[in-house]
C-alpha cells in the first residue's frame, strides 16, 4: 500500500512514483531532458522569461522620485585645491604668517607642516549674496549666487588614492562601483548613440586609473568611457571608434550575423548579464561612429562661444562636456590633467594660479552656457578635488618635495567643494571649518552626506540605490550618509 494515500487502497502508485523509481530514476532524467528542450523546467523557463523580456541597460529609466537633475558634470580637480586659497578665506593666516598657529599642536596630516601660511591671493566678495571668493576664480565668482558653497567637507585619510575611491566609489579601500556607474544603472541615458558615462583627463589617467570610473559589480555596461582630451581628432580621441577598412553597411551587416549567433547562444544557455554587457558594447561601439564626430568636434560651436570658454585643452574639455549633456550623456566626468596636479606641495601660488587660470574662465562659461541653452536646472555640477590642504606650510623632507617652503600638504579634516544647477540652492555657504581652515567645525559634510545629496537632487533615495552582489545589498554610500536639504533648492 502507499503510504502517501492509506485511504485510497487503490491508488498504490501515481505516474510520477514510477518514473522516479524505475529503472533507478532514469525515466525521470529522461523526463527532465524532454522537458528542457521545451524549455519547461522552471529555471529554463525563468532563463527564457529573462531573454524574451530583455531590455537595452542603457535605456532610460525614471528614478525613485520626481526631480530637476537629469545630468552630473563632475569638475574633478586632482590632487586637492587648496580650500584656503580658493573658497574659504582665513584672515587668521594672515595675522600669523610665519608664527605657530594659536591653540597648541596641528592637526597630524600626511607630512610635517610648520608655521601659519597666508594665502599669497585676494578675496573679493561677489553677488547679492556677497559670498567671498579668491582672485584664482573671478570668472566662476560670477556666478556665484547660483553655487552652493560647502566649506566644511570632510575625508577619511590624507593620502590620493583611498581619498580618490572615496569621492568617487563612495569607498577608500574596497573595490566598488563609481558614481557615474550607479547613476547610469540607476537612470539609463537619453542618448543610445552615445556611453552614459565619460570621463575626460587629457595626458593619460589620473592617480587611480580606471579605478576611478569602474563599475566593479555592476555589469560592464555601466563602466566609464575614457577620452584622452589632449586629442583634436575624434579617432585619436576615441580609440578604434572608426573602421577604416569596412563601411558602415559592411559593418551593420557583421553587427546583425554576430547579434543572431549571440541570440543563438541565449537561447541554449539561457540569460547571461556579462554577455548580454559584451553585445550591447558592440551595438554602441557601432553607434558610436555616427555621434561621436559631432559630439567631440568643438570647432562646430560659433565664434562668440568658443571665445567665452577660452584657449586651450581645458576650455575645449569642459565645452565638449556642455556638448555630451545636451546630447543626452547622463555623467561627464572632468580631470583637470593627468596625475594629480593640484597636489601643491612646493611653489602653491605659482601652481595654483597656473591650473585656475587654465580652467577658470571656461567654468564660468559652462554655466552661462547651460543657462542660455535652457540646461542649467537639469544639470547638476560638482567641483572639487579629492581633499583640500593645510593652512600650514609643509617642512622640507627628503622625497616628498622640493624643499622649496612655500606649499601646503594634504588635509581631509576639512576642505571645500562646490554645487550648483539642478536641485541646489544657490547663493549660499553650507559649513565652515574652524579660524585657521585645518577642520570642519560647523554642519561637517562627509563625502557619504555629499554623494546622498547630489542623488537626492537626482531622484533617487541613496538607501534604496542598491545592487545585489555576493549575498548583501550594496550601495553607493555603503552603510552611511545623509541629506543636506539645506543644500537642495
Amino acid at each position: 500500500m502507499n503510504s502517501q494515500y492509506p485511504h485510497r487502497p487503490e491508488a498504490c502508485m501515481n505516474r510520477r512514483d514510477m518514473l522516479s523509481r524505475m529503472g533507478t530514476g532514469l525515466g525521470m532524467l529522461g523526463l527532465a531532458g524532454l522537458l528542457g528542450d521545451e524549455k519547461l523546467l522552471a529555471a529554463d523557463a525563468q532563463s527564457a522569461a529573462q531573454a524574451m523580456s530583455y531590455q537595452n541597460p542603457l535605456a532610460p529609466k525614471e528614478p525613485h522620485f520626481p526631480a530637476k537633475a537629469k545630468h552630473v558634470i563632475h569638475l574633478f580637480m586632482t590632487g586637492g585645491p587648496s580650500h584656503v586659497d580658493t573658497f574659504d578665506p582665513k584672515p587668521l593666516l594672515t595675522k600669523y604668517d610665519g608664527k605657530p598657529l594659536p591653540g597648541g599642536e596641528n592637526l597630524r596630516t600626511e607630512r610635517k607642516t610648520g608655521a601659519a601660511m597666508a594665502s599669497p591671493f585676494k578675496f573679493q566678495k561677489y553677488g547679492e549674496s556677497g559670498i567671498e571668493v579668491s582672485e584664482l576664480f573671478h570668472h566662476t565668482a560670477q556666478h556665484i549666487d547660483d553655487i552652493a558653497v560647502i566649506r566644511s567637507m570632510q575625508a577619511e585619510v590624507p593620502n590620493h588614492e583611498p581619498s580618490l575611491g572615496l569621492m568617487n566609489c563612495g569607498a577608500s579601500v574596497a573595490v566598488r562601483p563609481a558614481f557615474g556607474s550607479w547613476l547610469t544603472y540607476g537612470m539609463g541615458t537619453d542618448n543610445q548613440n552615445l556611453p552614459g558615462y565619460i570621463v575626460m583627463c587629457p595626458h593619460g589617467y589620473p592617480t587611480k586609473q580606471t579605478q576611478n570610473w569602474q563599475s566593479a559589480f555592476l555589469p560592464g555596461v555601466y563602466q566609464g568611457t575614457y577620452v584622452d582630451t589632449r586629442h583634436t581628432e575624434v579617432e585619436k580621441l576615441i580609440e578604434n571608434v572608426k573602421n577604416s577598412k569596412l563601411s558602415l553597411e559592411e559593418q551593420r551587416s557583421q553587427i546583425d550575423l554576430l547579434q543572431k549567433m549571440n541570440q543563438a547562444h541565449r537561447e541554449q544557455r539561457g540569460f547571461d548579464p556579462a554577455l548580454e554587457s559584451r553585445v550591447q558594447s558592440f551595438e554602441l561601439a557601432y553607434r558610436m561612429q555616427m555621434e561621436a564626430t559631432d559630439a567631440f568636434d568643438v570647432s562646430r560651436e560659433p565664434k562668440n562661444v568658443l571665445e567665452a570658454y577660452g584657449d586651450g585643452i581645458q576650455a575645449r574639455q569642459i565645452l565638449i562636456a556642455r556638448r555630451l549633456v545636451e546630447r543626452g550623456v547622463r555623467f561627464v566626468q572632468v580631470f583637470h590633467d593627468q596625475g594629480q596636479p593640484w597636489d601643491s606641495h612646493d611653489d602653491l601660488e605659482k601652481s595654483h594660479r597656473r591650473l585656475a587660470g587654465q580652467c577658470d574662465k571656461a567654468i564660468g562659461a559652462l554655466i552661462a552656457d547651460l543657462k542660455r541653452l535652457g540646461l542649467f536646472e537639469e544639470t547638476l555640477i560638482l567641483w572639487g578635488g579629492e581633499f583640500g590642504r593645510t593652512p600650514t606650510v609643509e617642512l622640507p623632507k627628503p622625497g616628498s618635495n622640493q624643499g622649496k617652503v612655500n606649499g601646503r600638504d594634504h588635509n581631509h579634516y576639512g576642505f571645500t567643494c562646490w554645487l550648483a544647477g539642478g536641485g541646489i540652492k544657490g547663493g549660499q555657504v553650507y559649513g565652515s571649518t574652524d579660524e585657521t581652515g585645518f577642520k570642519a567645525a560647523e554642519n561637517p559634510v562627509h563625502v557619504h552626506d555629499l554623494h546622498a545629496t547630489m542623488l537626492h537632487a537626482l531622484g533617487f533615495d541613496h538607501k534604496k540605490l542598491t545592487y545585489r552582489y555576493a549575498g548583501r545589498d550594496y550601495r553607493l554610500t555603503d552603510v552611511h550618509g545623509n541629506v543636506v536639504h539645506q543644500l537642495l533648492s
